[in-house]
């Protein structure tokens, strides 16, 4: 009882936030790693990628147990920065007369809006390619025809200039949030802050940078020869 009384006093506190995010950003990562994966699949052209589709309709075992984890998560992930937001408002009831930025970053200065951001695309973005609800061809939307469903889709600009802004968000949200995860667990090192601030930098480069290729693909007609919608 004791133990788990200080558990709860623990996950209460500002570490314990710091590492509940840390945790629950590092399943978020990679499910991003996965997830860009198997989008990336769009280049390989429709058997493909349409192949891993049904791959993952067909285990309904996996492909719930994933998406439970990432509610979970989500949801922790959020809460964590809330009160973690609100620890360190009362930490300080008086503000700054005059805030200016020290040492931080970009990315860091734009966590609390670019959360938000990404909030609103997930939930768009499931509407979009998962119930089809947000799809130009709804109610005619085919989840099955994961292929046609993209490249018709990205073949609008406006449709692609929402995900291409909406992966900058999470670019910046992925690079600082795999600083503060390294942070947490303590490599934090004055001697490696470079070098880890620039591997944060590099893999949300990386990841987003995969994203991204395909809105591109589809636009240049890379992807489905320049079909239109």
């Amino acid at each position: 009882m004791q133990d788990a009384s200080l558990l709860a006093r623990f996950l209460r506190s500002t570490l314990g936030m710091k590492v509940l995010m840390a945790v629950t950003g590092v399943v978020l990562f990679g499910f991003l790693i996965g997830h860009v994966a198997g989008n990336l699949l769009v280049f390989a052209g429709p058997a493909k990628m349409d192949e891993y589709a049904r791959f993952l309709k067909a285990n309904l075992g996996l492909l719930w147990g994933v998406r439970l984890t990432l509610l979970a998560s989500v949801v922790v992930h959020i809460a964590a920065a809330i009160r973690l937001t609100k620890l360190k408002a009362d930490a300080r009831p008086v503000g700054y007369a005059s805030k200016r930025p020290h040492g931080s970053s970009f990315a860091s200065r734009t966590m609390m809006w670019s959360g938000p951001v990404i909030a609103l695309f997930v939930v768009y973005h499931l509407l979009h390619f998962t119930t089809g609800h947000a799809h130009h061809s709804y109610p005619a939307f085919a989840a099955e025809k994961v292929y046609d469903n993209v490249v018709t889709a990205f073949s609008r600009p406006l449709v692609s200039a929402v995900y291409l802004a909406a992966m900058l968000a999470v670019g910046l949200h992925l690079a600082h949030g795999v600083w503060s995860m390294l942070q947490t667990v303590g490599l934090n090192r004055p001697h490696l802050e470079p070098a880890l601030r620039g591997a944060a930098v590099v893999l949300a480069v990386l990841i987003i940078g995969g994203f991204i290729a395909i809105p591109l693909g589809v636009l240049t007609g890379i992807v489905g020869g320049g079909a239109q919608p």
